[in-house]
């Protein structure tokens, strides 16, 4: 079995990328910034209201292992689509990006492929409404344990842990790429995400894991604490290497105990959408080859600020070429 650099494991979902102010969230009793979880009919009517729709295959980890893909490294992401028009679509697109898509299309059933209408505001916030489908239903029947195994760094999703076999996944996932003497880590995904699981999410990443990305709310909802240094100390004694982006405030990283902070260039966003994603992808390409944690913090604020400068979660510059003028690579 091959041996890949960069392995993601989490939703394949194809994101429906639409404009609208906030009157049209108003109307449509939509929560402004944040994701929530829907059902199909609620999907189809919030699909049927979008205008100027734009579709691209995401998913937060897909977009992370999509964006290391295009700065060279060999990736692979490990999801479950449906072998329906959006599903077919979802695995050629990753395939397009130069990852490998390591399961085929998922034939029968009643789950349809998986869906995220996104709303941008004007100021750049997205609100994601999430139709799940079939990608929840991953479980270690879809993780391949010789890629697992093989991987010489592993990225999971924690959306993912809202059902159990999706959580069994990780773990044992987790656990083969550690014995194969691979990087396993987790990104936090999402401040209710973390308070639904956060007993796991320690446990995790304690027992199992070598690192950790997260958002400066995620990480306070980790460790229950308004104060982000307390929350960082404790990270920290419980996992290697942990990231936190602080959006303007830049990015503080926490590598064996000691604390590195990476400032940022505040920009007005054209669409957030997918800028933790990348500056994740940034980032891990940097630890796939061999850089420094600084170095790799930078590159991944590089890409984060790339993709908030256009519509859609992908990086639409060829950025090895900006990597390379900035003398980060």
């Amino acid at each position: 079995m091959k041996t890949y650099q960069l392995v993601g494991i989490g939703n394949a979902v194809v994101d429906v990328i639409s404009q609208s102010d906030d009157m049209f969230l108003d109307q449509m009793g939509i929560d402004k910034g944040i994701m929530q979880l829907i059902e199909r009919d609620r999907a189809e009517v919030l699909y049927a209201a979008m205008e100027a729709r734009v579709q691209t295959p995401g998913g937060s980890v897909a977009n992370t292992i999509a964006g290391a893909g295009a700065l060279g490294l060999d990736a692979a992401f490990i999801g479950r689509v449906h072998d329906d028009a959006l599903g077919r679509f979802y695995a050629q697109a990753m395939q397009d990006d130069g990852v490998t898509f390591v399961n085929a299309p998922v034939a029968g059933g009643e789950l349809p492929t998986s869906r995220s209408m996104i709303f941008v505001s004007p100021d750049g916030e997205r609100s994601m409404n999430t139709y799940l489908g079939i990608s929840s239903e991953l479980s270690s029947d879809d993780v391949n344990q010789a890629v697992a195994g093989q991987a010489q760094i592993m990225f999971l999703e924690g959306y993912l842990f809202d059902k159990d076999k999706g959580k069994t996944a990780f773990m044992e996932a987790a656990r083969d790429c550690r014995e194969g003497g691979g990087k396993p880590g987790i990104s936090l995904s999402d401040p209710f995400c973390v308070e639904r699981h956060r007993a796991d999410f320690l446990k995790l990443i304690a027992e199992q894991l070598s690192f950790v990305i997260g958002n400066e709310d995620e990480m306070k909802s980790l460790f229950e604490t308004d104060d982000l240094d307390v929350a960082l100390g404790k990270a920290a004694e419980i996992c290697p290497l942990v990231v936190c982006t602080r959006s303007g405030d830049g990015v503080s990283v926490m590598a064996d105990q000691k604390r590195i902070d990476v400032p940022v260039t505040k920009i007005v966003p054209v669409d957030a959408t997918g800028a933790g994603d990348q500056f994740a992808a940034g980032f891990l390409f940097g630890l796939a080859s061999g850089r420094d944690v600084e170095t790799c913090t930078k590159i991944g604020v590089a890409c984060a600020a790339e993709v908030i400068s256009h519509i859609g979660p992908r990086p639409q510059t060829d950025m090895k070429a900006v990597l390379k003028a900035a003398d980060l690579i």
